[in-house]
């Protein structure tokens, strides 16, 4: 039994396929073969090539780390000094917020009754 098909926003669509562009446009201009990069991240050369063409049901673990091995910039940076910042700075944002979210409690109508 092969996997379900994964629903895609259009905009993360988009997204996978720069990803895939640009793990392509790295590998290709440092001289690397899908399988070298392949090799170099520890996956498979069908995983490089599903990277590359913007599949969905790639784990995201897998295609950020074949994109940094690349040498494709994550999050607009190549710095990792930079990276681990800004990955601090959203954690101390997140801790900022509260544990969990409640739905908001209807408020009742009742005319005015009071029974």
């Amino acid at each position: 039994m092969g996997r379900q098909q994964t629903s895609v926003h259009p905009a993360a669509r988009d997204a996978l396929r720069l990803l895939g562009a640009q793990v392509r446009a790295a590998r290709t201009l440092k001289g690397w073969t899908g399988d070298d990069l392949a090799s170099a991240a520890g996956v498979s050369r069908r995983t490089i090539t599903q990277i590359e063409k913007g599949a969905p049901a790639v784990s995201i673990g897998n295609a950020l780390s074949v994109a940094a091995i690349a040498g494709v910039p994550l999050f607009g940076t190549d710095d990792p000094g930079e990276l681990a910042l800004m990955r601090a700075r959203a954690e101390e944002r997140v801790a900022l917020l509260p544990a969990r979210v409640d739905r908001a409690r209807r408020e009742v109508d009742d005319d005015g009754l009071d029974f």
